[in-house]
């Protein structure tokens, strides 16, 4: 059975976590912010950041984040839905899905009636009823696609 937890409940589990985002989504330059972090939703009073996993028996098969801000251009918006990411032998089973409903619902259960993701990828989050607001702009000015979910909505 895979069950998403947020690694505050399972501190156990913080370091090998730590090592999954980073090894999914950091750089050998970087590591030590992912720790940083990570380290520190664990340690906050307040709502986010927050880095949930999903696990099927103890082995971490994906995850997802709740952050304040995504896209340094757009801080205008958030929290965002950030880090998604499902290892490939569980992909075409619905994981990805699974991940961004639990994050719509935490979005919600926290108060916030938008969350969004900034990605490269076109029709994956349509399908799940995200809706593509416009473009925002990396640190290196390089293009990335804005969605947005209504958190009153239902997948």
């Amino acid at each position: 059975m895979i069950e998403i937890i947020d690694i505050r409940e399972r501190t156990e589990l913080q370091g090998e976590a730590i090592g999954y985002f980073w090894r999914q989504w950091g750089e050998a330059s970087n590591k030590q912010f992912y720790r940083d972090c990570m380290e520190r939703s664990c340690d906050t009073p307040s709502d986010i950041p927050r880095f949930y996993v999903a696990l099927e028996g103890t082995s971490i098969i994906g995850g997802y984040a709740l952050l304040r801000s995504d896209l340094n251009s757009r801080q205008d918006l958030f929290p965002w839905l950030a880090c998604l990411y499902v290892n490939p032998e569980y992909r075409g089973q619905g994981l990805g899905q699974k991940l961004q409903e639990h994050a719509i619902r935490e979005a919600k259960l926290k108060g916030y009636q938008k969350l969004y993701l900034c990605t490269d990828h076109t029709g994956y989050y349509e399908r799940n009823q995200w809706k593509y607001i416009g473009l925002g702009y990396t640190i290196f000015d390089e293009e990335t696609r804005i969605y947005e979910y209504q958190t009153g909505d239902s997948l």
